[in-house]
């Protein structure tokens, strides 16, 4: 019965995070469409409380969109692309190794193939942030590098980018090895992609 809830006593901050928290975990494992009936329970709240903190199942899967990926992604990775004083190569290379370590997470990988599979906007919301925030400047960097001899579509980015993530998908939804230390197989795939370039 959800009134024989036993529940700590937290401030309101430390409670919404909590429930945050256990929504990450919950909707990871089933998907958005759980029921908040059961979120709660998994929270140690009741459905009523849940509700004083999160006015709707929206509001609550928006914090988990803002915790689980608009959280992770680091606001230095853009200069980081844009500072020419560094190879276009190891500007990659360490954008991609700093991404995947942040997204390679059960969370991460699970929350963003159910939400797809439901046809979820946040998938969509996210994807487009990644492509003007992060993909269409790295196209601009590499074009700028190139120094006219290839101008990559997004496209392209795009199944590079793909390609990575590929690994992390592989990991978390397929359970098939993939390496410990994927910095080798990332390094592969930016040369592979930069091969236009040559030396």
């Amino acid at each position: 019965m959800e009134g024989s809830i036993t529940r700590r006593r937290l401030e309101p901050a430390a409670r919404r995070e909590e429930i945050i928290r256990a929504a990450v975990a919950y909707f990871a494992e089933v998907g958005f469409g759980g029921p908040t009936r059961d979120l709660a329970r998994r929270a140690g709240v009741t459905q009523a409380l849940l509700y004083k903190y999160f006015a709707s199942k929206a509001e609550l899967r928006e914090a988990v969109f803002e915790r689980v990926y608009l959280g992770r992604i680091a606001p230095h990775w853009l200069d980081e692309l844009r500072d020419r004083t560094v190879p276009i190569r190891a500007r990659l290379c360490r954008f991609y190794g700093e991404y995947t370590r942040a997204i390679f997470t059960y969370e991460w990988m699970r929350i963003f193939m159910w939400a797809g599979l439901d046809g979820d906007a946040l998938n969509r919301r996210y994807l487009e942030h990644v492509s003007a925030l992060l993909l269409a400047p790295m196209r601009d960097e590499i074009t700028a590098a190139a120094e006219g001899r290839w101008a990559p579509g997004m496209e392209d980015l795009w199944n590079l980018h793909g390609g990575i993530i590929y690994l992390g998908i592989r990991r978390h939804i397929y359970h098939l090895p993939v390496p410990e230390d994927v910095t080798p197989v990332i390094e592969a795939a930016v040369d592979r992609f930069l091969a236009p370039l040559g030396a």
